[in-house]
């Protein structure tokens, strides 16, 4: 059995360019980016207002998100089951001509109906193949202190390159590391 069976993801659907993100897959993504941020998630942009949040909010951020895509630019990726969106990433490729050759992953999300099931582990290890096949050779990701996110990472393979002291400031006095992490593509199993 393989590593997305055990998580409990039937399915991944790719999307890379804006017209593959289907009406059905938006409004999923949108409830799934609500859900996430109002439980307390690290994916809030710039473009939300602080949680909670409503659908109507997340839409311009979704979309602003969807416009992005492109084969060799960036690219939405859909873990499903059953065929319900139960979490999701993006990878983005640097477009500066002197960093090309890696790219970031931004908003790593698992609904918090399928949490603990390994979900965000499945959609990682598939990133891997999926930024290979865009002709990246390394992978970023800046995460919140304070979560264990960077032990969740360290487990992928992840390694800490960097840290941002009080770089995130959660409300007064709440004040966090933005933690920067990276996987070498050409290392990665």
């Amino acid at each position: 059995m393989d590593d997305d069976a055990v998580a409990g993801v039937t399915g991944f659907v790719q999307i890379a360019r804006p017209r593959e993100l289907t009406a059905r897959w938006r409004a999923e993504l949108i409830a799934c980016w609500t859900v996430v941020a109002n439980a307390g998630g690290a994916v809030v942009p710039l473009a939300f207002p602080v949680p909670p949040v409503s659908a109507e909010q997340v839409a311009p951020a979704a979309d602003e998100l969807a416009a992005g895509l492109a084969p060799d630019r960036g690219r939405l990726l859909l873990a499903t089951v059953d065929g319900t969106l139960a979490g999701w990433l993006v990878v983005r490729r640097e477009l500066h001509p002197l960093i090309r050759h890696w790219g970031v992953v931004n908003h790593v999300q698992t609904h918090p109906g399928f949490r603990g099931r390994g979900i965000g582990s499945a959609l990682l290890r598939r990133a891997r193949g999926l930024a290979t096949d865009m002709g990246l050779e390394q992978l970023h990701i800046g995460v919140r202190a304070g979560l264990g996110l960077e032990d969740f990472y360290r487990r992928l393979g992840w390694a800490e390159v960097g840290r941002w002291p009080g770089a995130l400031r959660l409300a007064p006095g709440d004040d966090r590391d933005e933690i920067l992490m990276a996987l070498d593509l050409r290392a990665a199993g």
